[in-house]
C-alpha cells in the first residue's frame, strides 16, 4: 500500500492521465508509450524542449495524428513526460530509504549512507529534473507539482533523521534535521547544476564531496550547541 501523502483539493496535480487520453488496449498503450520515450530521448538528447512533434514522430515510430489524439498538443507531451520522470522519481526516493535504514544502526552508520545515496538519486535524474525546474518556472502545472516532490523528499529525509534524534545535540532536533537537510540539498543541487546557473561554480571529486557533505552533517548534528 503506497504511503505517498495525497494532495489537497486546493493543489494542482500532474500525471500522465491529466495532460493526456491515456488508452486502455495493447496496441494504444505500446503507442502510446513510445510517445513518451521519444519525447524524453529527445529532451535528454538536446537539453531541451527543442524539438517538434514531427521529431517525436519519426524518433517513436508513431503518427502526428495519434499524438494529438492522446496529448493534444506539444506543452501536454512535455507536462506527461514530467509527469513520469516526478513518478520514477519518487519510487527511486523511497527504495533508496528503504536500502539505506536497512543498513543503518545509529546516526554515525545512517548519514554517510543516506547522504551517498540521495545524491546518486539526484544526479541520476539530474538531466530531466534540470528541464523541468525550467518549465516550472513558467508553468504552473509543473511548479506547484514540482514543489510538491521536493517537499516530499525534504520530509522524508529529516523523518529519518529525527530517528536517530537520541543522538542529536542540543534542544532543537528538527530545526538541526530540517538545517542539516538543506545544507545537503542545497549542495548536491549546486554541483548538479539543478539552479538558475548552467554549471557548478566549484569542480570538486563527486565521491570525496559526498563523504566530507555526511561527515559534516553528522557532526553538526551530535553537536551540543
Amino acid at each position: 500500500m503506497s504511503t505517498r501523502p495525497k494532495p489537497r483539493a486546493s493543489e494542482k496535480t500532474l500525471a500522465v492521465d491529466t495532460v493526456s487520453r491515456t488508452p486502455q488496449q495493447g496496441r494504444s498503450k505500446a503507442s502510446f508509450e513510445r510517445m513518451l520515450v521519444a519525447a524524453e530521448k529527445l529532451m535528454l538528447e538536446r537539453g531541451s524542449e527543442e524539438f517538434t512533434l514531427q521529431d517525436v514522430s519519426q524518433t517513436g515510430a508513431v503518427s502526428i495524428g495519434s499524438i494529438y489524439l492522446r496529448f493534444k498538443s506539444k506543452e501536454n507531451l512535455v507536462r506527461a513526460v514530467i509527469a513520469n520522470h516526478l513518478e520514477r522519481m519518487a519510487a527511486d526516493e523511497d527504495a533508496m530509504m528503504v536500502a539505506v535504514k536497512a543498513k543503518a544502526t545509529s546516526l554515525d552508520t545512517f548519514m554517510p549512507r543516506y547522504v551517498q545515496a540521495f545524491a546518486g538519486v539526484l544526479r541520476d535524474h539530474a538531466p530531466l529534473l534540470r528541464l523541468s525546474m525550467q518549465r516550472a518556472s513558467f508553468d504552473p502545472l509543473v511548479s506547484e507539482p514540482g514543489k510538491q516532490s521536493a517537499n516530499r523528499a525534504a520530509a522524508m529525509g529529516i523523518a529519518a533523521m529525527l530517528e536517530y534524534r537520541e543522538a542529536f545535540g542540543g534542544d532543537d532536533h528538527e530545526l538541526k534535521a530540517n538545517a542539516a537537510y538543506q545544507i545537503i540539498f542545497a549542495t548536491l543541487a549546486r554541483q548538479l547544476s539543478l539552479g538558475s546557473t548552467a554549471e557548478s561554480a566549484y569542480a570538486h571529486d563527486w565521491e570525496q564531496l559526498n563523504t566530507e557533505l555526511g561527515r559534516m552533517c553528522l557532526a553538526y548534528l551530535k553537536a551540543d550547541a
